[in-house]
């Protein structure tokens, strides 16, 4: 990053013209990678070690009311053209390239590139291949181009031109940046009712946001608008997506030592409808310690796809199986399996965290998630008296409602039949009985038991193990690669550092992060697979031995 120092400083200033509160921590540049973080400055007694005022956030009503972009958007938005998510991506897109931007402290310390998937070249993007990321990455890139096309650039030049900026270009990369900005960094945050609906009280100040005397001021009107789209409403809390300058410099840790809380009448901080920085730490922080916080239990898919980074070893990892639905139409009976499966709002994906392998016939012993992902009642009820509950029903891992509709998807016609005389006798000669998706579930059991459906899921996981292994080999391959990985931070960086060594393996940090990833895939798919072969196995003994 060129000069971080001097946009640190320019920063700092403008977040204290705009009355934020660093009261025991201090910005500061990371690194390559992490760019900036808070850290701990000061012992603080009551833990609050950073307070923003949330008229500084950048929100929906932020850009409506904004006296450049505020009008036209407010016209698109009448119109139905776009929501408040579009509508804060096109604000970061135009106040990028202004020259008179108020946000250009804050925008300039943002990253300039990201590291999620859409940000890859070609060459890193091939890693993914075979993965869940790899076709959602090219199809949103596709949508974003698509949008940028039809909707962004025409939009952005035509405010630009407004402010007489009529020299600069607009470019894809300049939405794309905007998209991610807003992806890796908005938090949904829980706004005082009064705050967003201020007509409900008295207002003690209106007007349009303007700069102050000093030109680094941002001051908000409090004529909001009712209209945006993403907005939750509970109770006293309406819940609105915004990116908040100075909280947002929080990076992310598995095991965080800091919240963020909204503080709406000032009682916890003195500063009325803000959000505060609260350190979770039993004792003092020390000094000059990054101060974290959590983005949630996230998956490496997840936090790849949004932030652009992994975690190596992640135990919050996940694998997502789906039946492809288009292959209904391919299989037997395919008409009357389709209404069977919109009678139980049939799941046609699960996600299958990693967490659920303890409660499983091979558990790893890591992180136990006191989920015991048992059989429903479905599993419980039999017409006939014949279908017991399986002895291994403690320790099937794979959530019920999948399985369902795995069951319906594998009958065989003289199973189907069964079902459908069983629903038949259910609903009565004079259809008095309306079914419900546990009617049809239950029945489905009753005659089908487990083994077909688990087949179907080993079928699933041998399929995509098989898609994972076809493009970058075996997990053990990915262990190597990752073990021998010598990170660079960009492709131009190998030739100050010469040739790889023998026993080292130059990398960029996108490509190693999309072998952690893929190699985490690989190997839950093949946990997963072992737990539904052996379900599979104990399935089938045991209706064999169905008398």
């Amino acid at each position: 990053m060129a000069n971080p120092e001097a946009k640190l400083e320019t920063f700092l200033q403008w977040l204290q013209a705009n009355r934020v509160e660093l009261r025991g921590c201090n910005i500061k540049y990371c690194d390559s990678r992490k760019g900036f973080g808070i850290f701990s400055d000061k012992d603080v007694s009551d833990g609050i070690m950073l307070v923003v005022p949330l008229e500084l956030a950048i929100t929906p009503m932020r850009v409506l009311q904004d006296p450049f972009l505020g009008p036209e958007c407010r016209a698109l938005f009448e119109e139905g053209d776009v929501d408040d998510r579009f509508l804060m991506m096109l604000f970061l897109t135009v106040e990028r390239l202004r020259k008179g931007s108020l946000w250009k402290p804050y925008l300039d310390m943002l990253p300039t590139t990201f590291g999620n998937t859409l940000w890859f070249s070609e060459e890193e993007l091939q890693e993914l291949r075979g993965t869940n990321l790899y076709r959602a990455t090219e199809l949103q890139k596709k949508s974003l181009l698509n949008l940028y096309e039809t909707k962004v650039k025409d939009l952005a030049k035509k405010l630009l031109n407004l402010d007489g900026d009529s020299e600069i270009e607009v470019c894809f990369e300049d939405f794309l940046w905007a998209n991610s900005v807003f992806w890796s960094r908005a938090l949904n945050i829980p706004m005082p009712r009064s705050y967003v609906f201020p007509e409900m009280q008295d207002v003690h100040q209106s007007g349009t946001p303007e700069a102050d005397k000093k030109g680094s001021e941002v001051t908000q009107s409090d004529d909001l608008t009712k209209e945006t789209t993403h907005s939750t409403v509970h109770g006293d809390t309406v819940w609105v997506e915004g990116l908040v300058p100075g909280i947002d410099f929080c990076n992310h840790d598995l095991k965080p030592i800091a919240t963020w809380e909204v503080d709406g009448i000032g009682l916890t901080t003195g500063v009325p409808v803000s959000m505060y920085l609260l350190s979770a730490a039993q004792s003092p922080l020390q000094i000059d310690r990054e101060i974290s916080i959590s983005y949630g239990n996230k998956g490496n898919e997840e936090l790849l796809y949004l932030y652009g980074f992994v975690i190596d070893g992640n135990t919050d990892d996940y694998l997502m199986v789906h039946y492809p639905t288009e292959a209904i139409n391919t299989i037997s009976f395919s008409e009357s399996k389709s209404q069977l499966l919109e009678v139980q709002k049939a799941e046609m994906r699960c996600l299958l965290p990693k967490t659920l392998l303890d409660n499983g016939f091979f558990p790893l012993g890591t992180k136990n998630s006191g989920v015991n992902n048992q059989c429903n009642q479905v599993c419980n009820y039999s017409w006939s008296g014949q279908r017991k509950i399986p002895s291994y029903v403690n320790k099937l891992v794979f959530p019920e409602k999948f399985m369902a509709t795995l069951r319906t998807i594998a009958m065989q016609e003289d199973e189907l039949f069964k079902v459908s005389s069983m629903l038949e006798e259910l609903v009565g000669p004079e259809g008095e009985r309306q079914l419900s998706d546990t009617d049809v579930q239950s029945a489905i059991w009753e005659v089908c038991g487990d083994s077909g459906a688990l087949q179907v899921l080993v079928d699933l996981l041998h399929v995509k193990l098989m898609d994972l292994e076809e493009h970058s080999g075996t997990e053990e391959s990915d262990v190597e690669l990752l073990k021998k990985a010598l990170i660079i931070d960009s492709p131009e960086d190998s030739k100050q550092t010469g040739n790889d060594s023998e026993g080292t393996k130059m990398m960029t940090r996108n490509k190693w992060s999309a072998i952690v990833y893929r190699r985490g895939q690989k190997q839950l798919t093949r946990l997963f697979l072992n737990e539904a072969e052996h379900a599979l196995q104990l399935s089938m003994n045991e209706e064999m031995s169905v008398p």
